[in-house]
């Protein structure tokens, strides 16, 4: 055989080759490329998607927890107002009632001291009568001379 044959056989045994692989072996090839290259495109775009969704997602929690902090602020404000007011109220209670118990106190002092000018004008009208009955020496009667002794209790 000459080369020149040998040459011609290759070739065509190469064209064979080359159209069998063509036809049967790379269009699977192909396709289980263009399926990977569709799967890592997919993959992509789904991940694409989730960091857009987690961004999404991180905003609305930024948003919930700026208005959290807001609705805690206000309601920190709140019962800081209101505990200002209870305080102002029970000091308004604590002077109301200070001021009840010293006007009690004043009026028991003032119903005290009525009292205590009341035993001692008896007791100055005692030694009054005692001291007139040692003057004349002889006994007063207290009964026949009570409106003199109410008289005398009403000048002291």
């Amino acid at each position: 055989m000459s080369i020149n044959a040998t040459l011609f056989v290759q070739a065509i045994v190469f064209l064979i080759l080359v159209w069998f692989t063509m036809t049967f072996v790379w269009p699977p090839i192909a396709k289980a490329l263009d399926e990977r290259a569709q799967k890592i495109a997919d993959g992509l775009a789904a991940a694409d998607k989730a960091k857009s969704e987690l961004r999404a997602a991180n905003q609305r929690v930024e948003q919930e927890l700026g208005q959290a902090r807001n609705e805690t602020a206000s309601r920190l404000a709140d019962a800081d107002r209101r505990a200002q007011a209870i305080v102002e109220e029970a000091k308004a209670r604590a002077t109301e009632e200070g001021n009840k118990i010293v006007a009690a106190a004043r009026a028991e002092a003032e119903q005290q001291a009525i009292a205590a000018r009341e035993a001692l004008r008896e007791q100055v009208a005692a030694l009054a009568v005692k001291g007139a009955e040692q003057i004349l020496r002889k006994e007063v009667n207290a009964g026949a001379h009570a409106d003199l002794l109410s008289r005398l209790k009403t000048e002291l």
